[in-house]
């Protein structure tokens, strides 16, 4: 048993000067003031003071880290969950983009297996398919040779249960609303991305049952005052979620701040659609089967288009608070409960209250990962 005291814990839905958490095994078991919450018998007493201990971060969209691509290489996955608790992340969707319908097939067996033995990390709770369902003239980074239109007996075998957790389609294609209908009622998260869709054509795949935004502004039609499009209808449909990567370049500082005004903390996640270069050096690496050029700053790949990020989640939690104004609260919403909130799991993960598993991050009052835990084990100190 652990009892973290004195620290300022987020919840992230309030904020609570002078805390204290007792983690039991795997589990939180009590959360309130430390006058409150008092050290159980026997506890481990953590001091935490002069730290913030908030839910650990979920990122949707990760392609991969440390010179691995999921992709490619699905078997890669538990190797680099292991090192995501540096940057606070407890949770994640390991991302497949565009490929043989096969590599999904092989990184579902990849979960269905397990850890490897002794194994310690941050925990994939299922795949995001981002793809081979998207439009040709909206590819972005993904190899075209892949792509093919939307058929129901391609995901037959894709449901949470299976390890799929989330699809990014474009729900213009023909096929398309079948396909969300059915992902949707297996309790898939269907996302819009990827896509030329009009605005007509995006409410017509949230009625079918999709319910989120894939890299909000990346890869669709430009937000147009008289044609506004998939971005137009997911800023604008209040029970619709979205992605954003606040890594100034795939949105500017504004436009990052012109969706959480918006769509508030509660309808937006930050995701980094980070990919093989995440904590590598600048150089050349591969996101599927494609070449990325990466510098300092981006992932591009030869022809300048951009592949995936190099951000990580602390310093999204950075960004989105320097290009937006929001407050430490707002911003840690977005990446812990918004999240699991939209994967069904937000009693269980990204909140700090009794019964949710024990997934915290530590950080310093500039916002740096202090130490993480993952279901109460501790698995990064700084």
């Amino acid at each position: 048993m652990q009892y973290i005291v004195h620290a300022t814990v987020y919840t992230p839905d309030q904020r609570i000067e002078d805390g204290a958490i007792v983690v039991d095994a795997r589990h939180i078991v009590a959360v309130g003031a430390a006058t409150q919450i008092w050290a159980p018998e026997g506890a481990e007493v953590i001091d935490a003071a002069g730290l913030i201990v908030a839910p650990g971060f979920i990122d949707l969209q990760l392609n991969g880290a440390f010179g691995d691509d999921f992709t490619v290489a699905p078997e890669t996955i538990w190797r680099v969950a292991a090192g995501l608790g540096r940057w606070g992340v407890t949770t994640f969707l390991p991302t497949i983009i565009t490929a043989p319908l096969a590599q999904v097939g092989k990184a579902q067996e990849v979960l269905a297996a397990g850890p490897p033995p002794g194994w310690q990390g941050s925990i994939p709770l299922g795949l995001h398919c981002e793809g081979p369902f998207l439009n040709p003239q909206k590819k972005g980074a993904h190899n075209a040779d892949h792509l093919r239109l939307p058929a129901v007996a391609d995901v037959a075998g894709w449901s949470p249960t299976s390890h799929v957790r989330l699809v990014t389609l474009a729900p213009e294609l023909p096929g398309a609303l079948a396909m969300i209908a059915a992902l949707a009622a297996r309790g898939v998260v269907v996302s819009e991305g990827h896509s030329m869709a009009t605005y007509e054509e995006a409410l017509a795949g949230f009625a079918a049952g999709a319910r989120y935004g894939t890299h909000l502004f990346n890869a669709m039609p430009t937000l147009r005052h008289r044609d506004p499009g998939l971005a137009g209808a997911l800023l604008t449909t209040p029970n619709q979620t979205v992605g954003i990567i606040p890594d100034g370049v795939h949105t500017h500082p504004s436009i990052v701040a012109l969706a959480l005004a918006a769509k508030g903390a509660g309808r937006l996640t930050v995701v980094t659609d980070a990919m093989a270069a995440l904590g590598m050096a600048p150089g050349t690496y591969w996101l599927g089967d494609q070449e990325v050029i990466v510098s300092e700053r981006e992932a591009r790949l030869p022809s300048g288009t951009l592949a995936g990020s190099i951000l990580a989640m602390d310093e999204a939690l950075r960004r989105l608070i320097a290009f937006t104004g929001c407050s430490v609260g707002e911003a840690l919403q977005t990446m812990t409960s918004t999240p699991a909130d939209l994967l069904g799991i937000g009693s269980e993960r990204g909140r700090i209250v009794a019964g949710a598993y024990a997934d915290l991050v530590f950080l310093t009052p500039d916002l740096a990962v202090e130490k993480t835990l993952v279901e109460g084990a501790l698995v990064y100190a700084r």
